[in-house]
């Protein structure tokens, strides 16, 4: 089989960690297994673009003129967020005939903008998921994914993960191994699963205003091991059950048993990725109690069993 033909479209108001990423990451892969992927850039007349940080990026050539890739990158920034007509054109009609449709980011913007996500599940940066849901009814937008891969078209979150994206596709071309390798040069410690929530529990809900609830809110985070049950956590905020239960979801726009949910997996996660401690040790300390009760919540949540989390996603201990 001969090299796959990745092309990324450049545009002014680009975020370059949206082209530079995942472009790092065929590289790599390209120099892990030479004539694995051939790499071209683009833009409208082929003229240089500025990025958001200032940087000029010199494009191999025109749009027009761009062979049809295998693999075609939409990267995000305030440029795909009010893009040029002509590249939208462009995308609607080039997009269908390349074999993967990637956006990293807002990019997602130009592709639901060419009707190329429309029935389809996306995702984006979290920022945006709103406006692309109400701007595009027809898309069904997940805020929670790292990425998502609806058929041959990929979508994924902020920045980073684009190599995210780009990892999972090298891994399906050429392996885990080359794929883990990659992540390793670029210093990518953790591969997250495309299902791996965008954020961290801490990020994902609002810090509560009043004191009573932010006090709960860090209780739960240092203490995941605890009863952390509504009638518990309520007598902590001198509040009652209910009301405690209402002004906490008001405050951080989740519930109290999904908060907690959050902070045990993310716990366990960290210790699976950080130490060396067994399962059953992670499932006490991260407030499940038993090891299936841990399994259950992660197969529910990230598709896969701590074990099987553990082997794919903890960083290597030797360069």
């Amino acid at each position: 089989m001969g090299p796959r033909t990745v092309l990324a479209v450049l545009f002014d108001g680009l975020q370059s960690l949206d082209v530079t990423g995942p472009l790092e990451v065929f590289a790599g892969a390209d120099l892990l297994s030479p004539g694995a992927y051939r790499i071209r850039t683009a833009s409208l007349d082929g003229a240089p673009v500025r990025t958001t940080s200032g940087l000029t990026l010199v494009p191999d050539e025109s749009l027009t003129d761009a062979p049809d890739p295998d693999i075609l990158l939409v990267p995000g920034g305030p440029g795909s967020l009010r893009p040029d007509p002509r590249l939208v054109d462009w995308v609607r009609e080039r997009g269908p005939r390349a074999a993967r449709l990637v956006s990293v980011c807002t990019g997602a913007a130009v592709l639901a903008g060419a009707g190329l996500l429309d029935g389809r599940r996306a995702t984006t940066h979290w920022a945006y998921c709103d406006r692309l849901a109400r701007e595009h009814p027809a898309v069904e937008i997940d805020p929670d994914p790292v990425y998502v891969r609806d058929g041959r078209i990929s979508t994924s979150a902020g920045v980073t993960a684009g190599i995210d994206l780009a990892l999972a596709l090298v891994e399906e071309d050429l392996g885990r191994d080359a794929a883990l390798t990659i992540a390793r040069h670029l210093v990518v410690f953790l591969r997250r699963p495309g299902n791996q929530a965008q954020f961290s529990a801490q990020l994902a809900a609002q810090t509560a205003q009043r004191e009573p609830l932010r006090d709960v809110q860090r209780w739960i985070t240092d203490h995941p091991d605890a009863d952390l049950s509504v009638d518990t956590l309520a007598d902590r905020a001198r509040l009652s059950p209910r009301h405690f239960a209402r002004a906490f979801r008001a405050e951080t726009g989740m519930t109290p048993g999904r908060y907690v949910d959050r902070v045990r997996l993310e716990h366990a996660r960290r210790l699976l990725e950080d130490t060396a401690d067994g399962v059953e040790e992670i499932a006490r300390t991260s407030g499940y109690g038993t090891p299936e009760a841990m399994r259950r919540a992660f197969v529910r949540t990230l598709g896969t069993p701590p074990a099987e989390y553990r082997r794919r996603f903890r960083p290597a201990t030797t360069p």
